[in-house]
């Protein structure tokens, strides 16, 4: 498996990878194909953190992190994370969030969020963000909305997340 940043010749493979994924998951509104579009056009898109995960030449799972805020500190959301259908359960999604994880430490980036499994998300070191002292603006079992810190030593951040517009969350 080979992970690399996505080039604009992958945008429709990518949409193609990220609907099916979706397609028949049980947390879904349907567009995350959409929103990956939509965030890559708004101030929120950090290229370096739009991932792909190839094996054999082929796109099989995608990854992106968008700019969120934390009072006056910038944060990273996960979202979406997706792999095709017959990939999964391979370890193909761990492996785009911990390159994700290692580029974003490396940009100088402490924190990533994610709304997301309880099951899945503990795995790649979330936990969920009541512990950190960050909540969301909207109703959500406190086990789906989690943090993870990129950086060892973060400092200590606090307050209500401000999503990118593009995720229709005020």
């Amino acid at each position: 498996m080979f992970i690399r940043k996505e080039e604009p010749k992958d945008y429709e493979i990518i949409y193609s990878v990220v609907k099916a994924a979706f397609e028949r998951a049980e947390h879904s509104d349907g567009n995350e194909h959409k929103l990956v579009n939509a965030l890559r056009k708004g101030e929120a898109f950090v290229p370096d953190l739009s991932l792909v995960a190839e094996i054999d030449g082929k796109i099989v799972g995608h990854i992106m992190f968008t700019k969120a805020k934390v009072g006056d500190d910038t944060v990273l959301v996960l979202a979406p994370l997706s792999v095709l259908p017959e990939y999964q359960r391979k370890g193909i999604g761990l492996s785009l969030i911990k390159e994700g994880h290692r580029i974003a430490n490396e940009l100088g980036y402490e924190y990533s969020i994610v709304l997301g499994s309880e099951k899945y998300y503990p795995k790649a070191g979330y936990l969920p963000a009541d512990k950190f002292g960050i909540k969301p603006s909207f109703d959500v079992p406190n086990e789906n909305f989690m943090v993870c810190k990129v950086k060892e030593e973060a400092s200590d951040i606090h307050g209500i997340i401000k999503y990118a517009k593009e995720f229709g969350i005020d």
